[in-house]
């Protein structure tokens, strides 16, 4: 049975790591917050099992015996931060579906969004993530569920929504959803994904998101509802 749970996995490919008891619970916290900060500092390969040892005050078998390995406390750890990546985003539909004026609502969901993914906290996770896909293709696979469910998702939904009454005129919304996000957060996103030490210009994200939401209104949004510049 025990090698059974150091096995089990999620229908992601994440480790599925058994709650502890309450006398083991500030260890388990001890080892994550101490796997991910050398996780993130130094990536999966570099990573030291002493570092983290020393950095969590846990003995190297304690965390062997709670992860089972490095890979599985690599995946755990950084499997079980993903899904808290998106935790204070309002969902689209509270902010969107019967917002008077589209195109500020569009405008102020975007700019919650690109604040949450420009985090420096999100931005390295993002990067390790990147670098890591190859080895472990599961986490990709996690972030763009997590990111469909907690964003994309809703949006299409709501897409569909708007269309139905009228206010939108969108015959594949996943697309349009994929083309708003692109337009408006991607670019931002891509640029410091790969250039780290650019300072964030809020009068730039705010001039680049406010030029995204207007392309997307322009291919999808009808007169009476689109309240964008002359």
């Amino acid at each position: 049975m025990a090698a059974e749970r150091q096995d089990a996995t999620d229908e992601y490919g994440i480790p599925i790591i058994p709650d502890p008891g309450d006398a083991a619970t500030r260890k388990r916290q001890a080892i994550i917050d101490a796997a991910l900060a050398e996780f993130l500092a130094e990536g999966y390969s570099a990573a030291s099992m002493d570092t983290i040892t020393g950095r969590s005050g846990v003995s190297k078998a304690t965390i062997y015996k709670h992860f089972g390995s490095k890979e599985r406390l690599f995946l755990a750890v950084v499997g079980g931060v993903l899904p808290k990546t998106y935790a204070d985003l309002t969902p689209p539909a509270r902010t969107l579906a019967d917002a008077p004026d589209l195109r500020t609502a569009l405008v102020r969901h975007a700019t919650a969004l690109a604040r949450i993914l420009l985090r420096p906290e999100v931005m390295l996770l993002r990067r390790l993530v990147i670098g890591e896909i190859d080895r472990f293709p599961q986490l990709g696979r996690l972030w763009y569920r997590v990111t469909y469910d907690m964003n994309n998702g809703p949006l299409v939904d709501l897409l569909t929504e708007l269309t139905d009454s009228g206010a939108l005129h969108v015959s594949d919304p996943k697309l349009a959803v994929q083309q708003l996000v692109a337009s408006t957060v991607g670019i931002p996103q891509l640029v410091y994904t790969f250039a780290p030490a650019t300072p964030v210009d809020e009068a730039e994200l705010a001039r680049v998101i406010g030029a995204g939401v207007d392309l997307f209104l322009a291919r999808y949004g009808t007169a009476p509802r689109w309240h964008g510049p002359a």
